[in-house]
């Protein structure tokens, strides 16, 4: 099967090697480009509790006065990973769905235990620390990186990737999938996916593809992309 992966090379190289090792063809294809943003000086002793809404945002902060033994909520199970590799000790994942990433803290933690800190990128789906001050917390969010487009590719590849569809493309978020979207359209592409499965991360990044025909579309939690393999 040829599998077509979106994400900057760092975050999916595990997974094509992965893949690699199943049999399957893979190409790579970064849509969006991660840049760190400089951010307000934190005091961590204010804060009982962290939040990250992804890898990246484990990756752009300054964690080495925090104390790893903090509640430390996490979107999914890819960050959580990071987050338990850089030496939090008390995670929790909420398997990749925002919504869930909300009901997680309001259950195992309470609002007078004190201040949560909120560390995500610039765009976020949901306005989760809006949420959380509505349910009573105390919470400041700090953006600590962007995620801008990709947009130039190297001609040889899209002509390769013309001459051989990808049976499966994976898109992880409204960033990416607008970014994708450009492309179909800056290189002539947007008439060849209708055997193509598009695997996006929620409904709101497949409606900005809807546009295009696919063959079906799935949506899916991070770590579920080898699972996904065997629905088609």
């Amino acid at each position: 099967m040829h599998i077509l992966l979106t994400r900057p090379l760092e975050d999916c190289k595990e997974m094509i090697i992965k893949f690699q090792s199943l049999g399957h063809v893979v190409s790579h294809l970064p849509l969006i480009r991660i840049e760190s943003l400089k951010h307000d000086v934190l005091n961590y002793s204010d804060f009982k509790g962290i939040i990250f809404s992804s890898a990246n945002a484990i990756k752009f902060l300054d964690i080495k006065n925090l104390d790893k033994k903090i509640n430390c909520f996490c979107v999914g199970n890819v960050t959580e990973k990071k987050a338990r590799k850089v030496g939090f000790q008390k995670t929790y994942s909420a398997e990749g769905n925002v919504n869930n990433l909300k009901e997680l803290i309001l259950q195992n933690f309470n609002y007078k235990e004190g201040k949560l800190l909120y560390v995500s990128g610039e765009l976020i789906t949901g306005d989760l620390d809006q949420e959380l001050v509505n349910e009573g917390y105390k919470i400041k969010r700090i953006i600590n990186y962007r995620a801008s487009p990709i947009t130039q590719f190297n001609q040889n590849f899209i002509s390769k990737l013309k001459l051989n569809m990808p049976e499966i493309v994976y898109i992880y978020s409204q960033n990416s999938a607008l970014s994708f979207l450009n492309i179909l359209k800056n290189y002539q592409l947007e008439s060849l996916w209708m055997n193509t499965n598009l695997m996006c991360i929620s409904e709101k990044t497949s409606s900005i593809l809807n546009e295009i025909k696919w063959k079906k579309i799935f949506l899916f939690n991070p770590g579920e992309e080898e699972y996904l393999l065997y629905k088609i």
